[in-house]
């Protein structure tokens, strides 16, 4: 029995030496890589990282986009009893300096010059880092740097100690077992240093053969790698789940073509979070506005059948003879050419997690024939906890707990997890531990939720934010921050939502516009605008989302337990959240405190009564420069509702 992830590649290459492993893009040519080429390639990789120092039980850093050497990397690491930590490859220098000290990195492999010059900056700070190893060359030929060395030169010298020991790769594969750890992924943390949530590879093949037997996987699916390796999202799906089901992964030339590429390769196993599939349709909004009105009518008459009948039929019930028929019509002329441009042609499984993702989102996907679905999970659990079966796929829930799983809430509404899939510890950190892992194997998720009368878990926000409303007429209401700027992410034109009422007498959210959306809405207009500050502070575009805000409201009326949560006023941002200013985490996740403190007076004018507030903020720009940007920002009211059981 195979029981670590270098013994699931031997047995690939055994079995199936000339089957596709995986693809990369190059120059726009797609080349392939056999399962026997990829075990060769991870052999003398192992045998030069066994060269080069590195040890059973060592950590070994690797930084990079998805690419083929990278996971090869990984696997020889771990081929040698190593552990290897995925760093983001858009983390700044100082970001990486904690894990790498942490960790006692002396050894990393990334892929390419940005990542050797943001290593060689880490190296000032911390100078235990002895050698770096780069995958492309490109701009590093006239380096001279001590312990830097191109990955080719690793394998080259592996290749030599290969034949030399012709033995050594096999049996040093053969002493691993799934007790021993594969990896250690670093949580992007809205506060405090991150901490390195340790796994074992029999707690990440085991949650990837649970998710594999859920969707019934197997080696003929094509899966997109195009997020970051650093994510276990993205490992789970392009690595876990590639070595136990056998598939191909492609990995795309540059971010920059991936939509190109998923066109190219029609994956039939796709993930992605929200904010992408919240992106692919805005962009089909922004074109069809531009399109003829033959084809807006026939785009508008076709989605309108579709969101009534296209989900029951990817649910499997019937929609009547006639409906059938419409719908094949529809498919021919709308839904097959959209989903073909969109890349979905072959999707067969498609996931979204993360966020929560907005019911018209989900039901625009599902009913022009993607079977989008929703997962849920954490770095803490190697992703597969809750999963949703292919005709049970809701907008508000998060599915049922998949094999092994047990789930169970407790008195403050935390869900709890128990699952083969948890993980080992946090690294040297035994106090964060005992926080989240109780004697008994329970895990502390810190989300608040609950499952339904089908069995299905509903998520509801974490729970150190679920607060209540304090003073004015909704005293004591529950306050549920994430759901209320989830709710607001659901409009094409709101990218992100920063929401403050805990102990408050109402609700405020700052929110930041999606640009490309609302500038082309502006542009339809003949509004003019010099760039996002500018475009942000509008009237016409404070207009715009303040019937988003009230749209909100009234929907939030209709929930007794959350119609406390309504927004009072807003501002719109006169800057764009990053992680680079430090307002949202790596996994684009809202660092809420950070940001209450850095606008304080934006907080305070929200709930002062101010209709305007000057603000002035530091920004980082991509080459590490700072500068600043200021706006004198509108402060707008919006309408809140009665709720509808009050009402009655």
């Amino acid at each position: 029995m195979q029981t670590t992830f270098p013994q699931l590649l031997l047995t690939h290459a055994k079995q199936r030496p000339t089957a596709p492993a995986m693809r990369e893009k190059e120059y726009g040519i797609w080349q392939t890589i056999s399962w026997q080429s990829m075990a060769t390639m991870v052999a003398h990789l192992a045998c030069g990282l066994h060269q080069a120092g590195l040890k059973r039980g060592e950590h070994m850093v690797v930084v990079g986009s998805n690419r083929p050497r990278l996971y090869a990397t990984m696997l020889a690491a771990q081929s040698l009893g190593a552990i290897p930590i995925p760093l983001y490859q858009d983390a700044a220098a100082a970001e990486c300096v904690f894990p790498m000290t942490n960790a006692e990195v002396r050894l990393c492999v990334v892929e390419d010059q940005e990542q050797v010059d943001k290593m060689l900056e880490v190296r000032e700070s911390y100078a235990a880092l002895e050698h770096i190893y780069y995958d492309d060359p490109r701009g590093l030929r006239k380096y001279d740097e001590s312990g830097l060395g191109s990955v080719d030169e690793l394998i080259a010298s592996g290749e030599v100690f290969d034949k030399q020991h012709p033995h050594f790769f096999k049996e040093q594969v053969e002493v691993g077992t799934q007790h021993d750890v594969a990896a250690m992924f670093f949580t992007s943390g809205t506060t405090g240093n991150p901490k390195g949530v340790v796994h074992t590879h029999g707690t990440l093949i085991d949650r990837a053969q649970a998710g594999a037997e859920f969707d019934h996987l197997t080696s003929n699916e094509d899966v997109l790698a195009y997020l970051p390796p650093a994510w276990i999202g993205q490992n789970i799906f392009s690595y876990a789940q590639w070595l136990v089901a056998g598939y191909v992964v492609n990995c795309p030339e540059s971010m920059a073509t991936v939509t190109i590429d998923l066109k190219e390769i029609g994956p039939t196993y796709y993930f992605a979070p929200p904010r992408v599939f919240e992106g692919m349709l805005t962009s089909v909004s922004i074109r069809m506005e531009d399109a003829s009105s033959l084809k807006r009518n026939l785009y508008t008459y076709f989605m309108r059948l579709a969101k009534e009948v296209g989900p029951k039929r990817m649910d499997g019930e019937s929609i009547g003879f006639f409906n059938s028929l419409l719908y094949g019509l529809g498919n021919l002329l709308v839904y097959g050419p959209l989903r073909n441009n969109l890349g979905f042609s072959r999707v067969r499984v498609a996931y979204t997690a993360g966020e929560a993702i907005g019911p018209d989102l989900f039901t625009f996907y599902r009913s022009i024939g993607v079977n989008l679905k929703q997962l849920y999970g954490s770095t803490e659990t190697a992703v597969f906890v809750c999963l949703q079966p292919d005709n049970q796929a809701r907008a508000d829930t998060v599915g049922v707990p998949c094999r092994g799983v047990e789930i169970k809430v407790a008195d403050n509404g935390e869900i709890l997890v128990k699952s083969p899939g948890l993980l080992k510890g946090y690294y040297k950190n035994p106090e964060a531990t005992a926080e989240v892992l109780t004697a008994d194997g329970w895990y502390h998720t810190s989300d608040a939720g609950f499952l339904d009368s089908h069995g299905h878990l509903k998520i509801i926000d974490r729970v150190k934010d679920v607060g209540r409303i304090k003073g004015g007429s909704n005293d004591g209401a529950m306050f549920a921050p994430k759901y209320v700027e989830n709710k607001l992410k659901f409009f094409p034109h709101i990218k992100e939502v920063v929401a403050y009422g805990d102990q408050r007498d109402q609700v405020c959210v700052m929110i930041n516009i999606d640009f490309d959306a609302v500038g082309n809405w502006a542009e339809r207009r003949n509004l003019p605008y010099a760039g996002y500050t500018d475009l942000a502070q509008k009237p016409e575009v404070y207009e715009l989302i303040k019937e988003c805000v009230e749209q909100v409201n009234a929907d939030l009326a209709e929930d007794e337990l959350l119609a406390g949560s309504q927004v009072s006023r807003f501002l719109v941002l006169h800057k764009e959240l990053d992680a680079d200013d430090g307002e949202l985490t790596r996994t684009n996740k809202v660092r809420r405190g950070f940001i209450a403190e850095k606008y304080l007076p934006l907080v305070d004018a929200l709930y002062g009564g101010l209709t305007t507030q000057f603000i002035e903020t530091v920004v980082k720009f991509e080459d590490g420069r700072t500068g600043s940007v200021s706006a004198t920002l509108r402060i707008s009211d919006a309408q809140t509702f009665v709720p509808v059981k009050a009402a009655a």
